[in-house]
């Protein structure tokens, strides 16, 4: 399994002169972003000093990362894009799609039965375009990413939002959907609005119970969910490169929750040691004849206020362990105001659940500093209060914990050890009792704590926060101790504290793995058959979506008007919906069923103008479908937040949706639309949300004249007569308009194919 040394050789060779260009044009010193940025324009790309958060760019990023959920769409796509062979180094990870119930081996072996179908297809595909394929149990995406791909300097694209982690290695690694992994892996370029810059300032040095995670959980609760949106989050300072490489990874990760474009760091001696203890040495040589280039400017760094659009400065020094949620990843609250938060709320204090993993926290420090808790529990003959589950973010890391008897430490305090893979973090958790919906509360160490994502049940209160806290909490069994202060009883009735935790950034005798789960293409596939049985329930062929026939829309209905919240989750859920990933029509089943209409505040009833009468969303809108009348989707405000997965898109897409209209667009949510050749637009004025009533007819006015940087104009016809014509802003430049006329960006790209 090479790490591409060539192309790594390959992007660093054009450091030097693409900087020093770079620095030409924007005339100031420059942030690591906007070096990794400018390294990788697009060939042929006059260099300009592209303006932050209106410019759209062409990038060639270095690599794609899939995981098999998404990867089954963004693979079925790319079938049709004519190509022999992926023209940038991609992989394939098995991850999403494994069962936690019973733990890690029962469980692999129940996926492989029930999954079988999809993973057989991933693996034929992969074969036959030169993709790596990592089987079912390697790991969780994101961390053998970390370990294996990630370089200081490199772009990388992935059909996950959390592809991000890979900024704990200096990467811009960014999420998207699966027609822009297609668009890369055709070898075209990759297009991304030129991102606003957060700067991250970290002082001091962590001590005690306080961990990486309460950096990003302390900054989203700055940022919000949203305050992160079209803007790259770069952290440095002392503190930052006091931070490991995983610690790094951990923050990135989480990035996504506040909406960022992705977030990175510097390069510096923590990702130098980690690049070596993962068998890349010649990676950290490599990257230490440019180092200069795999950071910011020492003036940039000194002077945050004047390189940045806004800077936040955090002492980790001071910093005190986080708990944020439940139901929103940015509500952030210190370790010693959490009981109090709870009284007022009447959030449950009990905790039924204490879970540890998935691509946030999973690698060996992760764990190891989990463990330190677990064991003095067994010291000191303490023993769990909540049911205490465990998932590893890879085979490697799995392997190693075993060997220096981490996995046994958790086993002695009756922890589940699950299957190396993202599990209750994504819905994949078969908790027993979750039908009954009963109000309860878990803590765990993931990114997303949203109604129904783990379990299913709208009544979990889930509470993020670091591994070590995780265990601490599981074993006091209660949502309110605070280890910095609280005592526990032991099982012989003394009170005993708990220590701070403590753990190797890296293994004291290295790595060590028997089968990591990788699987190399084909030199050359073309003779591998890709098999899709047509009466096949999870796998489906694409049909090209129609093009536009250049005429104003009219006669349209009003699928929904979602109100709040509205993320991917509820425009397309996860858990067992996961199965359909890869058969548009049945999955289309789940669209908007989490959406809450805003004029009943119940979830999947909506009205329909055909009869009258409330029903399902999707049945609603397949009536409509067959009825030949367009229909309109109207959201709040961060509308798609959350997951990459472009389903979401493709669903309302595929069952006739033609434009959604709201407040404001998570970023990849957007793209995703405008890749599926839908229309995404903004009230030019919020107050018009208001507007929309529940048996409108819209009528699009001016949508012949459809044109960059010119608004759209909706006449909303009322049941009582009257009308109000609503403004719609939008964002499409030409390049995006021709995905709309041609129906999607992949129709586009094959008619550009036939020449």
């Amino acid at each position: 399994m090479a790490f591409d040394i060539e192309m790594i050789k390959a992007v660093y060779a054009k450091y030097p002169e693409r900087i020093a260009a770079a620095r030409k044009v924007v005339g100031k010193p420059l942030t690591l972003a906007e070096k990794i940025l400018y390294a990788h324009l697009w060939e042929g790309n006059a260099t300009q000093n592209f303006e932050r958060g209106k410019s759209y760019v062409d990038f060639a990023p270095d690599r794609v990362a899939m995981q098999d959920a998404t990867a089954q769409m963004a693979l079925l796509q790319f079938m049709q894009a004519g190509k022999e062979k992926v023209a940038v180094p991609s992989t394939a990870h098995c991850d999403h799609l494994i069962l936690a119930q019973n733990g890690a081996k029962e469980d692999l072996k129940s996926s492989l039965t029930a999954s079988g179908e999809v993973f057989n297809f991933l693996e034929s595909v992969s074969n036959k375009y030169g993709i790596g394929f990592w089987k079912p149990g390697a790991g969780i995406i994101h961390q053998v990413v970390l370990e294996n791909y990630a370089f200081p300097g490199g772009m990388m694209i992935g059909t996950d939002s959390h592809t991000v982690n890979a900024g704990g290695l200096g990467m811009v690694a960014i999420g998207v959907g699966g027609a822009d992994a297609v668009d890369v892996m055709a070898g075209m370029a990759w297009e991304l609005k030129f991102p606003k810059l957060i700067g991250v300032k970290l002082t001091g040095k962590m001590n005690g119970w306080t961990s990486a995670k309460d950096v990003i959980l302390k900054v989203a609760g700055i940022l919000t969910v949203k305050g992160g949106t079209g803007c790259i989050v770069e952290y440095f300072g002392e503190g930052a490169q006091s931070l490991s490489a995983t610690g790094k990874g951990t923050i990135c990760n989480m990035g996504a929750e506040i909406g960022a474009t992705t977030s990175t760091f510097g390069y510096d001696e923590s990702m130098a040691r980690y690049l070596r203890a993962t068998d890349r040495a010649d990676v950290a040589d490599l990257a230490n004849e440019v180092k200069e280039h795999l950071t910011g400017d020492d003036e940039v760094y000194a002077n945050p206020e004047q390189y940045f659009d806004q800077v936040i400065e955090i002492d980790l020094s001071t910093l005190e362990p986080h708990i944020n949620g439940p139901f929103t990843p940015d509500r952030a609250t210190p370790v010693s105001q959490i009981r109090a938060e709870a009284e007022k709320n009447g959030w449950p204090t009990k905790v039924e659940w204490g879970l540890i993993g998935s691509c946030t926290n999973s690698s060996y420090e992760d764990l190891s500093r989990a463990s330190s808790i677990a064991q003095q529990a067994v010291d000191k003959k303490l023993k769990t209060k909540a049911d205490f589950g465990i998932n590893p973010g890879s085979e490697q890391v799995r392997f190693t914990a075993d060997r220096d008897g981490l996995l046994k430490i958790f086993e002695d305090l009756d922890a589940t050890i699950f299957t190396n893979a993202c599990g209750p973090c994504i819905g994949q958790w078969a908790r027993t009792g979750a039908d009954k919906q009963e109000k309860n509360t878990i803590v765990h160490s993931f990114n997303r704590n949203f109604s129904k994502r783990a379990d299913g049940n709208p009544n979990t209160h889930a509470f993020v926060t670091s591994p070590e806290m995780v265990a601490a909490i599981a074993i006091s069994g209660d949502l309110g101790f605070n280890p910095l202060t609280d005592k526990l009883v032991n099982a012989e009735g003394e009170e005993v504290t708990l220590d701070p935790p403590k753990g190797d950034e890296l293994p004291e005798k290295g790595f060590a793995v028997e089968d990591n789960g990788y699987q190399a293409p084909a030199e050359d596939g073309s003779d591998v058959v890709v098999k899709v049985n047509p009466e096949s329930k999870r796998l489906q062929l694409l049909e090209p979506f129609a093009p536009w026939n250049g005429q104003n829309i009219t006669g349209a209905k009003l699928l929904i008007k979602a109100f709040g919240k509205c993320t991917t989750d509820h425009i397309s859920m996860a858990g067992p919906w996961l199965r359909f990933r890869g058969h548009l029509d049945n999955i289309s089943d789940n669209c908007l069923i989490g959406a809450v209409n805003a004029f009943n505040e119940e979830t999947n009833s909506v009205k329909s103008q055909l009869t009258g009468e409330y029903g399902p969303v999707p049945a609603t809108q397949r009536a409509y479908k067959a009825a030949g009348v367009p229909t309109i989707v109207v959201g709040d405000h961060n509308y798609g937040e959350g997951s990459s997965r472009e389903h979401a898109a493709m669903e309302p897409r595929h069952l006739g949706v033609k434009a959604v209209l709201v407040k404001s667009f998570a970023r990849i949510h957007e793209t995703n639309l405008k890749k599926q050749g839908m229309l995404a637009l903004t009230f030019a004025n919020e107050a018009d949300y208001d507007k929309v009533k529940e048996d409108d007819t819209i009528n699009f006015l001016d949508l012949d004249q459809f044109a960059p940087d010119k608004p759209l104009n909706l006449e909303f016809v009322h049941a009582d007569g009257s009308k109000d014509v609503i403004v719609a802003n939008h964002s499409y430049n030409d390049a995006q308009i021709g995905w709309f006329k041609a129906g999607s960006a992949l129709n586009l790209i094959k008619a550009q194919q036939k020449g």
